[in-house]
C-alpha cells in the first residue's frame, strides 16, 4: 500500500481529498523551494530558451541515466515522434500498431506518410512482428511500434526483421521511462525512440519530449531539424521550433531526485490493486519476462465492452474515474484506410485504466478498488 508522510506533501501541502474525485493521472508537483532554486538560476543568466544550461544538464542527465549515444530534448512528444521519422529519412510506407495513442498514427501522417496497421498481441497488446513481416514490401520504410503501458515490445524480433528488410524501427516509447528489460533501458532499441514528458506522465516536464538516437550522424541531423535547420547564421537544412524552454527542463531536474520514491509507491499501488482485485474475472496485458516496469497504467480487460462501460459508469457514480485507454483502436480513425485489426479492435473496445499515482494514498487505493468490486458485483450481462 502507498506510503504516508511522503515528499509531495511538501509540494502540495495536503495529498488530495480522499473523498474528492479521483483521476486516472495526477502530476507530480516537486517542492516549491526546489523548483524556485532552479527558477532563481534562470532569472540569474537571463536565458530562457534557446539550448540553455538547464535544458543541456537535463539532457544529459537523462542521456546519462539510460545509457544511450544521444538525447535531444523537445517540445512534446509528438514533435519527438516527427522529427524522427524525418531524420532518419522515413518516407512512404510505415508500419504501425493501431492500438496507441491517437499521437502515434497523427505524426506519421503530418510527415505524409502512409500508416499501415498490423495488429497486436492478444497477451501484451503490443504489435505482433509476424504481422509486421506479413505487411513489409518494397515501399516500406519504417515500423513505428509502441510500448503499449510501458510494456516493451519484441523487440529482438522486431528488430532482427527490420535489419532482414533494411528498413528503420522507431518506439514510441511515451509510456516507458525507465523500463528495462534484460537488464538494459528500454530505449536502447531500435534506430530510435521517443519520450513523452507530457504532465500526466510518469516524469514530465509539464509540456515535453525527447528523442533518442543511436547514430550520431542521424543525431545531428535532428539537432538542425530541432532549431530552424541553422547554427549561427549559417543554414543547412529545413527546420522548425521544437526546443524546450528552460522553465521545462527546470520542472524535470526538479522531479528527477524524487523518481526513486515516486516509482516505489505507484508500484505499492500496483501491487495492492493485484491483491485486492484478483478473482474479479477482470483481466490484465501480460508482461514479457526479463521487464523491469515502471507501474505508468493499471490496465484492465473487462469481459465485454457493455461491461466495461457499466464498470466506467459505477465507477464515475462514486466519486473514481477510469478511463478507456486505449480509445478506439487507430485502425478506425476515419482518416485513414486500411485491413481491420480485429485484436486491436477487440482489446480496445474492453481495456480501461483505473487511477494510479504518486499521492494515491491508502485511503483512496480502498476508494478505487471498491468502486471496482462494486461495480463488478452489479454486473448483469
Amino acid at each position: 500500500m502507498a506510503q504516508t508522510g511522503s515528499p509531495i506533501s511538501h509540494a502540495q501541502g495536503e495529498t488530495g481529498s480522499t473523498d474528492g474525485p479521483i483521476h486516472v493521472t495526477r502530476s507530480f508537483l516537486p517542492p516549491r523551494a526546489e523548483l524556485d532554486a532552479l527558477v532563481d538560476r534562470i532569472y540569474e543568466s537571463h536565458v530562457l530558451t534557446n539550448n540553455g544550461p538547464l535544458h543541456r544538464e537535463l539532457e544529459e542527465t537523462l542521456r546519462n541515466r539510460f545509457d544511450v549515444p544521444s538525447l535531444r530534448l523537445m517540445t512534446n512528444g509528438t514533435l519527438a515522434i516527427q522529427l524522427a521519422m524525418r531524420a532518419l529519412g522515413v518516407t512512404g510506407r510505415v508500419i504501425t500498431t493501431p492500438y496507441s495513442y491517437v499521437a502515434t498514427t497523427s505524426a506519421i501522417l503530418w510527415e505524409g506518410c502512409e500508416p499501415v496497421f498490423a495488429d497486436v498481441r492478444p497477451d501484451t497488446l503490443c504489435i505482433d512482428p509476424a504481422a509486421i513481416e506479413r505487411l513489409i514490401d518494397e515501399r516500406t520504410t519504417a515500423i513505428v511500434a509502441t510500448h503499449v503501458y510501458g510494456t516493451p515490445c519484441d523487440v529482438e524480433a522486431i528488430d532482427e526483421l527490420a535489419r532482414r528488410h533494411g528498413i528503420k524501427v522507431i518506439y514510441d516509447a511515451a509510456h516507458a521511462f525507465d523500463v528495462e528489460w534484460k537488464g538494459r533501458s528500454i530505449l536502447q532499441w531500435g534506430d530510435a525512440s521517443t519520450l513523452s514528458l507530457h504532465a500526466t506522465k510518469l516524469f514530465h516536464t509539464v509540456e515535453g519530449g525527447a528523442v533518442v538516437l543511436q547514430d550520431h550522424k542521424v543525431d545531428e541531423r535532428l539537432r538542425l531539424l530541432r532549431s530552424f535547420g541553422h547554427i549561427g547564421d549559417e543554414h543547412f537544412s529545413l527546420g522548425m521550433n521544437a526546443k524546450m524552454s528552460e522553465m521545462h527542463a527546470a520542472m524535470g531536474l526538479a522531479i528527477l531526485p524524487h523518481m526513486p520514491w515516486i516509482a516505489a509507491q505507484r508500484a505499492a499501488a500496483c501491487a495492492f490493486y493485484d491483491e485486492a482485485l484478483g478473482g474479479l474475472g477482470l483481466t490484465r496485458p501480460s508482461v514479457p519476462a526479463g521487464t523491469k516496469l515502471n507501474h505508468s497504467y493499471y490496465a484492465l480487460l473487462a469481459a465485454s465492452e457493455a461491461q466495461r462501460e457499466h464498470v466506467l459508469r459505477s465507477m464515475a457514480e462514486e466519486g473514481v474515474h477510469g478511463r478507456r485507454y486505449f480509445y478506439p483502436s487507430l485502425d478506425t480513425l476515419p482518416y485513414v484506410t486500411g485491413t481491420a485489426c480485429p485484436v486491436s479492435r477487440d482489446a480496445a473496445s474492453r481495456a480501461f485504466c483505473i487511477p494510479l499515482h504518486a499521492d494515491l494514498d491508502s485511503v483512496m487505493q480502498y476508494r478505487v478498488v471498491n468502486a471496482v468490486k462494486n461495480a463488478v458485483a452489479k454486473w448483469k450481462p
